[in-house]
């Protein structure tokens, strides 16, 4: 795409496989497993993150003079905005019933995954600008409406703000390792109320069922079939399309090995009735999939989100993101946290219009977060966390 500075270059590729895994992981770090190499991959590779399904790869890539590889971002240009829970299609709207056009955009996220993470990766953080600055002159090259930056981090906000960009604020529910050594440590934080309500909820859904996490190769074939089936009844129970492909989730377990946490229930004869698919950062164990071939109450808290605390607690990590959604989470230990992305828009009246909208968004959304820490935490009072 030309030079963005006297020794820099970036350029789009159509492939992630088309920078070597070495480089790519080089910029990505080894925090988050979603922006690795062998994750990415796997979404193309799979058929999943596609032209078919409207996710068509241009990752950005940054070079020194040397040709180097020295800060990449997972780009794709969209025809809709599904599947990336940071919702623009009132925008889409807007844009079109005045005669201008919407789609394609440019995206930079992980597709299907709203997991908070680094999405300008660099090896040095001083060239994150040059990716910044970057992103608004490909679209216009492109002749493409608008660039997306979905689930980045705060530090990036505020980089993508100073060129242009306009914040957004979202939320979700994590919960942190206060140093517990057990899962009823935690308990003992709670107010009694929620710790009874924990109990009975546990002792509900694991009754006549085996409930176990599954780990690399102790993920067979067969969990990973089962898997694909639970996966394709939520879809269909909530009226979503299924862009994971049925190659997707073998190829992960291979790929990303003891990175990849399942969460799994099954009868004592060993059918399976349900699963919660994870995937294991430095220091976080982070939240994707859920599906059930059966309902059973409480199945769900157990295994997205008890069963996780437990794992978080047995390895030390520091917090557990658990997904998009869900304020049903707080009584559960999960609190609000925020979430970041940034906007560029060409078309100046909707930007501007979209500013005012986020103007006045983005202090709503911080008043609902301390709302909710004050008044729905489950943790006794000389527990708070603020």
């Amino acid at each position: 795409m030309g030079d963005r500075a006297p020794t820099l270059s970036l350029d789009l590729v159509d492939r992630i496989a088309d920078v070597a895994a070495a480089d790519w992981d080089g910029c990505a770090g080894d925090d988050n497993p979603f922006v690795s190499h062998a994750f990415l991959s796997c979404l193309e590779d799979s058929g999943s993150a596609s032209p078919r399904t409207g996710w068509l790869p241009r990752h950005a890539v940054l070079r020194d003079a040397a040709g180097r590889v020295v800060a990449v971002a997972p780009l794709y240009v969209k025809s809709h905005s599904w599947g990336e829970y940071v919702f623009d299609h009132a925008w889409a709207d807007a844009l079109e019933r005045a005669g201008g056009r919407y789609y394609p955009k440019l995206q930079v996220a992980v597709p299907f995954s709203p997991v908070p993470g680094p999405r300008l990766l660099s090896r040095d953080p001083s060239l994150r600008p040059a990716l910044a600055t970057g992103l608004p002159r490909i679209a216009h090259d492109l002749r493409l409406s608008s660039v997306h930056v979905t689930f980045c981090t705060g530090d990036e906000q505020a980089l993508l703000e100073a060129v242009g960009f306009l914040p957004r604020l979202g939320l979700q529910f994590h919960w942190r390792n206060e140093g517990y050594a057990t899962f009823d440590d935690f308990l003992g934080r709670l107010a009694s109320r929620k710790r009874k309500q924990v109990r009975k909820e546990r002792e509900r859904a694991r009754w006549a069922l085996r409930i176990r996490p599954l780990r690399g190769r102790e993920i067979t074939p067969r969990h990973w079939e089962a898997f694909h089936a639970f996966y394709l009844a939520t879809v269909d129970k909530r009226w979503g399309q299924a862009y994971l492909t049925r190659r997707f989730w073998p190829m992960l377990g291979e790929s990303l090995g003891d990175r990849v946490v399942l969460m799994w229930a099954e009868e004592e004869d060993g059918t399976p009735v349900a699963g919660a698919l994870n995937l294991l950062g430095r220091d976080a164990l982070f939240g994707r999939n859920w599906g059930a071939a059966r309902e059973v109450p409480f199945l769900h808290f157990e295994l997205c989100y008890y069963q996780a605390i437990e794992f978080a607690i047995a390895h030390g990590l520091a917090r557990v993101e658990a997904g998009a959604q869900g304020e049903h989470k707080v009584s559960r230990g999960y609190l609000p946290v925020p979430t970041f992305s940034a906007h560029w828009i060409a078309h100046e009246g909707l930007r501007e219009a979209v500013a005012r909208f986020l103007a006045r968004e983005r202090p709503a959304l911080r008043e609902t977060i301390a709302r909710i820490t004050e008044e729905q935490s489950p943790f006794r009072e000389e527990s708070s966390r603020g």
